[in-house]
């Protein structure tokens, strides 16, 4: 087609955009953001430190404007913008970004907190000592050189690289269609690697994980297993686990804190704290009271203050789930190999890395070959200078010119142009007897050389010999301590598994105030006691339920008004003997005026199990155990009362037991539980005895075989009688006397159904708690009064009991 205006080409718009986007990708790729296997630089980090070697920002020169620094690179080599060359400078000299300095920074360069680094103008920079060896021998003819941007310079295609800094200091970029993060190393794990491979180039990636542990963070801090890091070394691609390093101590006080000291990789430790902050202001975390960043020039610090009440092991793994003190590293081990992007395992990074090596040592030994033996080519025309001086000197006296002078000595002495320059070039010192033999010395060791140099390039073994020694050298000066630990994972572990399983005693008192002790804290005494006290209580509160439990046991709390809430025994806070403990409203949503009557503890939720319920006013109720298989937070309906009506008491049931109610004016009745038959969570129950006016049920229990009736009084009154006293009569019945109800005994406040070998806790309004054994208390009828089992005060009564077994005791 012609228009006048030159030839014009028609082309296909989708090919033209197919062509120029790859053009694109392949640029961004090769030229941006990918590094390169062999010194595991991008093109602007390997920019910024040759200009700083050109000029002459060396480590231990002054420091200059970083400024200055990023024009030359501008203006020399990489015309992307002053920010993205000034970036990288910046990164580079981040002790939390990187691991190995590259650039010793002077001034303001950011913090861990996010913040920005100053203004080039403000900030200088000079060339780390590692940076340095990075750059030996570049001058050597070692890499190849390119043109730059206008080919008006060359600049290097690689580094010759004494560092392995792909693996030492990582790399992360995002390209067209790929990304690579590679994580930091110990360089001393990893020149442990390189000398592994050079002894056995078929060394196995397992084996070379026994030198390699993992990825090393310059922010310290654990990596939870092995996994993610195996997978990454095998294929290229993994995830690893990071978390904080932290700590639980008690403070003066005795309230508990949690230190952390370090934090993952790339965290920004500012919005972390805010993270925390929030988490408590939305209440996802309940229990922080202070939080502090107390960081300093010595270390990082954040200090997470915790109510005495609270477990600190379960708030730092609340903490671990919703916050970024654990965190995952996604590894992509992908570099560029002969220009071209590919995912490489362990054993090939290291395996270019030191084919790189082998390249510039063997460049280097041919260039340092090739200058000395010029420089023996040189020395032997000295010599036969030297040794036909006279002759030399007469030809050079003769001679008109300069030109004239190097002909004839080329033509009259068999001489190269190079040495024919040379002796026109010799001052007359060295004419002397001690020059001489300078002269001649130095053509000796120049040969020797030369003959070491080409011994070199004839045995790979000696290149990698050379190899070795360099790396060791390197290792010496600039390998440190492992900065992060690497441990087994625990994330995958529920909270429970973090817990140790440990029997315990729980106390809720009549106001809601609950607590956890370990089981041992009250001490076996003999029956007539006066008992330890077992906690603190306000004036008008006392303790209503004690029972036996773990720290693993799902605990099910039943309330007055029929509700059912769930927790583990490790979420209830411990505290002291005498403390009061924590008002359940902090661990349970309870509405206004519910209280909590009943609480039974399950292993697990398992079939043929059912909850047998019982209220004040004499009904029953039979319900399935997997009903209340759920961790609802607002709970669930265990069983609709009446308005007037409680629920008193929950037990554990097989559906094929025996159940007995006592009530407080002295009466039992024993019933199968077959009779009632199973009901949804909603249904309202049967009438499981008929009561007197005045009269409410006060406990409930299972019958077992050659079992005892345990009735204790308000007055510390109590007694054992064998069940078999009772006898079986249909639910709804109006039951048969338990004990004899006077002033001096009090009515009735409990009853359980015991045997032989177990013990029995009392407690009183006043919080004394008195622990027995149940073949202390006497043997008797139903129709008496029984025996005194506790002294009480004037005002004390006994409140509630509970049967321990004697198995749980430490002692």
């Amino acid at each position: 087609m012609d228009f006048g205006l030159g030839k014009v080409l028609p082309v296909r718009i989708e090919e033209e955009m197919k062509n120029s986007y790859i053009d694109y990708a392949m640029s961004v790729i090769v030229m941006r953001a990918l590094p390169d296997v062999r010194d595991g630089l991008k093109p602007v980090h390997r920019r910024i430190l040759y200009a700083m070697h050109e000029a002459g920002m060396a480590p231990n020169k002054p420091y200059k404007k970083s400024a200055r620094i990023v024009g030359e690179v501008l203006g020399k080599y990489h015309p992307h913008g002053d920010s993205s060359v000034y970036d990288a400078t910046v990164r580079m000299a981040q002790p939390f970004s990187t691991r190995y300095l590259l650039v010793d920074g002077h001034g303001n360069f950011g913090s861990v907190d996010g913040d920005s680094a100053a203004a080039m103008r403000y900030t200088e920079v000079r060339m780390s000592r590692i940076a340095e060896s990075m750059l030996d021998d570049i001058e050597k003819d070692t890499v190849d050189f390119g043109p730059n941007y206008d080919e008006s310079l060359k600049e290097p295609q690689v580094l010759p690289a004494k560092i392995p800094n792909l693996l030492v200091n990582g790399s992360s970029g995002i390209a067209v269609g790929m990304a690579t993060n590679i994580p930091p190393h110990n360089l001393g794990e990893v020149i442990d690697g390189l000398l592994l491979m050079i002894e056995n180039p078929a060394v196995t990636i397992q084996e070379l994980m026994m030198v390699i542990k993992g990825p090393d963070f310059p922010t310290g801090g654990l990596i939870l297993g092995h996994e993610g890091i195996k997978l990454a070394y095998t294929t290229g691609r993994g995830v690893v686990k990071m978390r904080a390093q932290a700590r639980i101590e008690r403070m003066s006080n005795g309230k508990p804190r949690i230190l952390v000291t370090e934090i993952p990789y790339q965290v920004n430790k500012a919005r972390l704290i805010e993270k925390i902050a929030e988490l408590v202001r939305d209440k996802v975390v309940d229990g922080i009271t202070d939080l502090r960043d107390e960081s300093d020039r010595a270390g990082m610090r954040i200090v997470i203050e915790l109510r005495r009440d609270v477990n600190p092991d379960v708030i730092l793994n609340q903490l671990y789930k919703h916050t970024q003190l654990q965190e995952t590293f996604g590894i992509i081990m992908l570099a560029l190999v002969k220009g071209r992007p590919q995912v490489l395992n362990l054993q090939e990074v290291l395996y270019y890395y030191l084919e790189h090596q082998k390249d510039v040592i063997v460049r280097r030994t041919k260039y340092e070959l090739d200058k000395a033996r010029a420089r023996a080519h040189i020395l032997e025309g000295l010599k036969i200078a030297l040794d036909h001086i006279d002759a030399v000197i007469t030809t050079i006296r003769e001679s008109k010119t300069v030109d004239i002078a190097r002909a004839a000595l080329i033509d009259g002495f068999d001489l190269s142009e190079k040495q024919a320059q040379a002796i026109l070039d010799l001052r007359l010192q060295r004419l002397t007897g001690l020059e001489r033999e300078k002269i001649e010395q130095e053509y000796k060791d120049v040969l020797e050389t030369i003959e070491w140099l080409e011994s070199v390039l004839a045995d790979e073994h000696k290149v990698l010999g050379l190899i070795r020694d360099e790396l060791l050298d390197v290792k010496k000066r600039f390998a440190d301590e492992r900065r992060t630990v690497i441990t087994s994972d625990v994330s995958k572990l529920q909270m429970e598994d973090l817990i140790a399983e440990e029997d315990i005693v729980i106390t809720l008192t009549h106001g809601n105030y609950i607590k956890r002790l370990p089981v041992d804290t009250y001490r076996n005494q003999k029956r007539g006691g006066r008992g330890v006290t077992g906690m603190g209580t306000k004036e008008e509160d006392f303790v209503e339920h004690l029972f036996v439990t773990t720290t693993h046991h799902n605990i099910l709390f039943f309330t007055n008004r029929g509700r059912v809430y769930r927790l583990k025994g490790y979420e209830i806070p411990e505290a002291s003997r005498t403390a009061k403990g924590t008002a359940t409203i902090n661990l349970l949503p309870l509405e206004d005026k519910e209280q909590i009557t009943a609480v039974i503890p399950i292993k697990e939720f398992t079939n043929r199990k059912f909850l047998f319920m019982a209220t004040q006013k004499g009904i029953v109720k039979k319900t399935e155990l997997m009903d209340f298989d759920t961790a609802r937070k607002t709970g669930l309906i265990a069983i609709s009362l009446d308005e007037d009506d409680d629920l008193i008491d929950v037990k554990l049931t097989n559906g094929d037991q025996h159940v007995i109610l006592g009530t407080r004016d002295g009466l039992a009745i024993s019933f199968p539980e077959t009779d009632v038959r199973s009901m949804g969570r909603n249904a309202h129950g049967v009438r499981g005895i008929r009561l007197h006016a005045g009269d409410q049920v006060v406990g409930m229990d299972t019958v077992r075989k050659e079992g005892e009736v345990l009735t204790v009084t308000a007055e510390g009154y109590g007694k054992r009688t064998p069940v078999t006293e009772y006898r079986n009569q249909s639910r709804g019945g109006k039951g048969v006397i338990n004990t004899k109800v006077t002033d001096k005994t009090g009515q009735v406040v409990g009853l359980k159904v015991v045997r032989p070998g177990q013990e029995l806790m009392l407690i009183t309004s006043e919080g004394i708690v008195i622990r027995t054994d149940v073949d202390e208390i006497s043997v008797i009828s139903r129709n008496t009064q029984g025996v005194k089992l506790m002294k009480t005060g004037n005002k004390d009564k006994v409140v509630a009991l509970a049967s321990v077994e004697k198995k749980a005791d430490s002692d």
